[in-house]
């Protein structure tokens, strides 16, 4: 099956730090959309995608293709958000090296739950867990000659003792996703019926959420419920915004990073976010040094 992919980059995409399960096989990557385990490689603006159609349940391939191009956000107008990014040397530089990279639209209680893991983690760290709960409590999905787990339900973490949770390598964080689950498997916390609220409402219903604090939710609008102009704020953004927009200013808290990000990144501050973020991340990594762009705007 062949999806056409312009102004895509699925590699960057993946090793961005919005999805945790997706593992490099041969050209391209293993992993699971939902229920559906699925490679996918790509050559230039083509998606090459199998499957194991045992699995899809009756989904008809063209209804597949449909999920797969959903899933990565194929129809985001990237040019034109790309565009509407401020006019500095810093996003600018952030822009051209993730050119191609585009948000994820993640199912909602893996996206949440998965967030709810990453407190105080590391992105390899974070994979480690993802894989751990897949293994322990997720179903195993054959794709070719590997395999893939799907992320458990709700009810299926609910279910589960918090000493489960813990040889997950979860620590704190096995109480926190056990109540949350418990609340999301019991309707309480009505995840589909928040798509409808106002960034704020749900920002506010994220926040009461155990183990839910303002970047887990911001990660969770941004990821899962598609609110673009999210803005999540973590140690990489924070460290970034302060050394490359204020790098006068001595101390900058954090509600002032906030009002600034809302306004100076816009409708797609998103979008700005995650380039500024793997950009700082992966040159970080390469140098050990934070790129050296700079803007003055503090005093």
């Amino acid at each position: 099956m062949e999806i056409s992919a312009p102004d895509f980059d699925l590699e960057k995409t993946l090793d961005s730090g919005q999805v945790f399960h997706w593992e490099k096989a041969g050209k391209g990557f293993v992993g699971t959309i939902g229920d559906y385990a699925v490679y996918i490689e790509q050559r230039a603006n083509v998606l090459t995608t199998w499957n194991n159609e045992e699995k899809l349940d009756g989904l008809k391939p063209s209804s597949l293709r449909r999920v797969i191009a959903n899933y990565f956000a194929l129809d985001h107008p990237l040019r034109e958000i790309c565009a509407s990014f401020p006019d500095d040397p810093v996003i600018n530089a952030a822009r051209l090296y993730c050119r191609g990279l585009r948000i994820i639209r993640q199912p909602k209680w893996e996206c949440l739950a998965t967030f709810i893991c990453s407190s105080m983690k590391q992105v390899a760290h974070i994979r480690q867990i993802s894989l751990a709960l897949r293994r322990r409590f997720g179903e195993r999905r054959k794709i070719g000659n590997r395999f893939a787990y799907t992320f458990p339900l709700s009810q299926r973490i609910a279910r589960a003792s918090e000493n489960d949770l813990r040889e997950c390598a979860l620590g704190y964080r096995a109480r926190n996703l056990l109540m949350t689950a418990r609340l999301v498997s019991s309707g309480k916390a009505d995840l589909g019926a928040w798509s409808v609220l106002p960034d704020a409402d749900l920002r506010e219903k994220l926040c009461a959420l155990p183990g839910v604090g303002a970047k887990v939710a911001n990660c969770v609008m941004l990821f899962a419920f598609e609110r673009l102009r999210a803005f999540p704020i973590d140690v990489w953004i924070e460290r970034a915004l302060k050394q490359q927009y204020f790098p006068r200013k001595k101390k900058v808290t954090t509600l002032e990073l906030c009002e600034f990000s809302q306004t100076y990144f816009g409708e797609y501050g998103g979008y700005a976010q995650q380039y500024l973020f793997h950009h700082a991340r992966t040159a970080s990594r390469k140098t050990g040094k934070m790129p050296a762009c700079r803007v003055r705007l503090g005093a």
